[in-house]
């Protein structure tokens, strides 16, 4: 199954995805310019082996559904996510709005 769902942040919006796989739930919300994910998202993979894409991106882990992905406390963020003030601890919600 396949969830998405629009998230409106002042005039903008992003976009928010959960796809139900089996024993796993993968959980991504996204603007134009990067996106915050569940726990699967390897973040040494994109600032090491992709970093010439330069992608701003922030994991949070232990999170089970798009609305607690923007209340989760980042657990760790790209370089380029770094680049933007986006910082491990900060909330979902403040990340995103920063990728606006």
């Amino acid at each position: 199954m396949i969830r998405m769902i629009p998230i409106q942040f002042q005039d903008i919006v992003a976009v928010g995805i959960e796809v139900s796989l089996p024993k796993t739930t993968l959980i991504t919300i996204s603007t134009a310019k990067g996106y915050i994910m569940c726990g699967a998202l390897d973040i040494q993979l994109l600032n090491d082996k992709l970093s010439e894409r330069q992608i701003i991106a922030a994991r949070a882990v232990g999170v089970r559904s798009i609305e607690q992905l923007l209340e989760a406390p980042l657990e760790s963020v790209t370089y380029e996510a770094e680049a933007l003030g986006i910082v491990p601890g900060m909330k979902g919600k403040e990340a995103i709005m920063r990728m606006m």
